[in-house]
């Protein structure tokens, strides 16, 4: 009753034209926030179609946020376009929660980081951030090929055969027997963005079949693929993994986030070797 009589008092004490009743600073707490587990940041290519909802889809553990900036690319992939990235790197990484600690940073682009290197890539994003951990697409197949013990890949791609060459021999050189590889050869990263889930599935299953694929890896950002990787897996028989979907477990992972994502395929259920 004592409640309801000032609500009423309240009421009548307010007018139309007397304006709001001024209850003053109210009280607050400040919690840990979305990231209160972990922040990763991602500097997404200007083109990009993809990245964002694979990780949505991926990185769904409460406590664990994910924040983006964009960095300008032409939509045209060549080794020359793909170079042009590197300087634009630290000024997109440096718009990702200035002032906020960020546990890691991924760079999201596959052909760019084989193209630069993954210390070049590196080296630009702490230009922003200092000591940050980072990794990239190429960076997160590397520990998943580790974590899954495996070195006979199959590598699927939508890049030309000579940026494909390049990525074959940046994987060679790190100790890795590309068992087969193949292309859509869609140069243009807004067709590769619309590369339907059949016909990688189709090209996935074509490749397992290929003698010495211990596991496939479906190169570039663009493709969609991460949240059919499961499914995938139980009919060809094999590991599956993809730029985007290493990527996000590797930031997890650097992140110290150990969780299993259900559906998220055998690398999912993994730690970091």
């Amino acid at each position: 009753m004592k409640r309801y009589a000032m609500s009423a008092n309240l009421a009548a004490a307010r007018s139309p034209s007397s304006g709001p009743i001024d209850l003053g600073v109210l009280p607050s707490e400040l919690d840990g926030g979305l990231a209160s587990r972990a922040a990763i940041g991602l500097a997404i290519l200007a083109t990009d179609q993809t990245l964002e909802h694979e990780f949505r889809a991926l990185v769904r553990i409460p406590g664990v946020a994910f924040y983006e900036a964009r960095v300008f690319n032409d939509h045209n992939i060549t080794p020359d376009t793909l170079r042009a990235i590197g300087p634009r790197i630290a000024p997109c990484v440096d718009l990702i929660l200035p002032s906020l600690p960020l546990d890691v940073v991924g760079f999201g682009c596959t052909s760019a980081t084989m193209t630069l290197g993954e210390e070049a890539v590196f080296a630009e994003i702490r230009k922003a951030r200092p000591g940050v951990a980072c990794t990239t697409p190429v960076t997160g197949a590397l520990a998943a090929f580790k974590a899954l013990g495996v070195k006979g890949i199959g590598l699927l791609t939508p890049y030309s055969p000579k940026i494909n060459e390049g990525l074959v021999a940046y994987f060679t050189g790190r100790g890795l027997d590309i068992a087969a590889v193949a292309t859509f050869d869609r140069q243009d990263d807004r067709e590769a963005a619309r590369i339907s889930l059949a016909s990688i599935e189709a090209a996935a299953e074509k490749m397992a079949a290929a003698p010495g694929v211990e596991a496939i890896f479906i190169s570039c950002t663009s493709l969609r693929v991460a949240e059919a990787v499961a499914g995938l897996e139980q009919r060809i028989g094999i590991p599956v993994t993809s730029s985007n979907h290493a990527m996000a477990w590797h930031c997890l992972r650097l992140a110290g986030i150990d969780d299993v994502v259900p559906a998220g395929g055998r690398l999912f259920g993994l730690p970091a070797s």
